[in-house]
């Protein structure tokens, strides 16, 4: 029986090595010793704990996982039982890495039985995705009758708007103050009710190839001039980075959003945000009920050094009028999840404190040619 790199041997060439086809694995795999020191982390493994192979090979795994984590005692077990151990769902969390729901699956090397070969699989992507998806046909239907809605509010609200104007020509001062009062809020509202109608908007997108990092400079020159002055930026892009296939203006409004939320969460002495965008192969998920696959290997983050976002909020952050702003209407992230996904992409949020971080996963364009390839 021929080995698995010999199958990938073409004629006259020498068979792939056994390296360069873990690194190809889209999941993080690493190989623990007896002491349970890291002795091979693949390209998944570097990504996930955002830290090269050299550095992790200098670790313990109690060093780059908390000691009390599930996943060292799941080594443990492995290492008196001798046998393999699966468990789905199992949450890993540094302050490094934020935090991961993975499957893990754990394997003593039958040639060596004191290593083990630890790999994850993260969840979190593709049942954000799921949820996401599920959702988004039932917003839809939300979203026209709040269309309905808004177009029948604003004819009475014009109506009381202007008997109140008539009425204030007639009365007292004490009275005038009132009216005026009646007519501001209507106005508050009839605002309101606008930038909801903007949820319903039916034109598609005005789709070309745009330079994710150029949106990104942009929005960093805009936030520095302006609300973020006394904030730090840092940046770390990816420069092979493909074109989006999208709106530069929506898209400009949707990570302009990202760095206000990023910007007023972010401590007033020593506020950080990090912009990195990332290739990541293999996130690919099936859509719900069709035969689609979305690709969305595109990934373009920004991250706060704030206090975080209440987990009771995590799992309704995009939805409108959900806040964590005194004031605020919630509109901003619901029109921020609905741009992105106008352009087939998802947007979630891992949060602990001092590392708030906006994940958006976005589609391809068409594959670039050396003279369109994105600079950052």
């Amino acid at each position: 029986m021929p080995s698995v790199a010999s199958l990938f041997k073409g004629k006259g060439q020498a068979p792939v090595s056994t390296d360069v086809l873990i690194n190809a694995l889209p999941d993080p795999l690493l190989v623990v010793d007896q002491s349970d020191r890291i002795r091979f982390a693949n390209l998944a493994a570097e990504q996930f704990f955002q830290a090269s192979a050299k550095v992790l090979q200098t670790q313990g795994l109690s060093e780059i996982i908390p000691f009390d984590s599930p996943l060292i005692a799941l080594v443990g077990q492995v290492r008196t039982r001798g046998s393999s151990v699966s468990e789905y769902g199992l949450v890993v969390a540094t302050p490094r890495i934020g935090i991961h729901n993975v499957d893990v699956q754990i394997s003593p090397v039958s040639e060596d039985p004191t290593l083990l070969v630890v790999t994850l699989r993260e969840r979190g992507i593709a049942s954000k995705i799921d949820h996401q998806l599920l959702h988004r046909g039932a917003n839809r239907s939300i979203v026209s009758m709040a269309a309905v809605l808004a177009h029948e509010i604003k004819n009475p609200l014009s109506g009381i708007r202007g008997a109140a104007q008539l009425v204030e020509s007639s009365v007292g001062s004490e009275d005038k103050a009132l009216l005026r009062l009646i007519c501001e809020e209507t106005d508050r509202i009839v605002a309101l009710v606008d930038r909801m109608e903007v949820f319903s908007d039916p034109r598609p997108i005005d789709r070309s190839p745009v330079n994710i990092h150029e949106v990104l400079e942009h929005v960093r020159r805009l936030a520095e001039n302006g609300f973020a002055r006394s904030v730090k930026f840092s940046e770390l892009y990816d420069p092979s980075l493909p074109p989006v296939q999208g709106d530069r203006n929506l898209l400009i409004q949707v990570f302009l959003n990202l760095v206000k939320n990023a910007a007023e969460a972010a401590p007033e002495d020593g506020g950080e945000i990090t912009l990195t965008t990332a290739y990541r192969h293999g996130v690919r998920v099936s859509v719900p009920g069709t035969r689609e696959r979305m690709n969305l290997p595109l990934e373009i983050c920004v991250i706060d050094n704030g206090s975080g976002v209440p987990d009771d909020l995590q799992s309704h952050l995009f939805d409108p009028f959900v806040t964590t702003k005194p004031g605020g209407t919630g509109l901003g992230l619901a029109l921020v999840a609905k741009i992105v996904g106008d352009h087939g992409g998802i947007i979630e949020c891992d949060s602990i404190p001092r590392k708030t971080t906006f994940r958006v996963l976005l589609p391809t364009g068409p594959r670039p040619t050396k003279s369109n390839r994105q600079r950052p």
